[in-house]
C-alpha cells in the first residue's frame, strides 16, 4: 500500500511517505473500531475523528489526514478507487504530508485506513 502511495505522489512530484508506527497504531485502531462496532466513517459512534484518534496513538501532529474504504479486497482496488475520489486524493498528493500510516481489518469489510501526518 504504502508503495502504491508513493508510485502515485511521485508522479504528482510530492516526495516519499515514510511509514510511522503511532499513524499505524491510529490507521489500525480505526479499521478494527468500524469493523467490532459496525460503522463506517472518519467519526467514530462517540464522536471521535482523525485528529483525535492519532493524538490518542501519542502522534505530536502539525498537519493530519484520513482516507477510509470498505469492501475493496486488494491495495490495487482501494487506491484506484482513493485516486478516482477528489478528496482521497488530495490526502494522497498532499506534499505537505511526510508520514503514513496503514490499517485493515479483513473480516466483514475489509476496513481499510490510511492516516497521515507531518510533524
Amino acid at each position: 500500500m504504502i508503495s502504491l502511495v508513493n508510485q502515485e505522489r511521485a508522479k504528482a512530484g510530492c516526495g516519499p511517505l515514510t511509514e510511522h508506527p503511532l499513524l499505524t497504531r491510529a490507521a489500525q485502531g480505526h479499521s478494527d473500531d468500524m469493523a467490532a462496532r459496525d460503522f463506517f466513517d472518519h467519526t467514530n459512534p462517540d464522536g471521535d475523528g482523525p485528529g483525535e484518534r492519532i493524538t490518542a496513538a501519542g502522534y505530536a501532529w502539525a498537519s493530519y489526514g484520513e482516507n477510509i474504504a470498505k469492501g475493496q479486497t486488494s491495495a490495487a482496488q482501494v487506491m484506484d478507487s482513493w485516486m478516482n475520489s477528489p478528496g482521497h486524493r488530495a490526502n494522497i498528493l498532499n506534499c505537505g504530508f511526510k508520514e503514513i500510516g496503514i490499517g485493515l481489518h479483513t473480516s466483514g469489510g475489509p476496513y481499510w485506513t490510511q492516516a497521515f501526518g507531518s510533524r
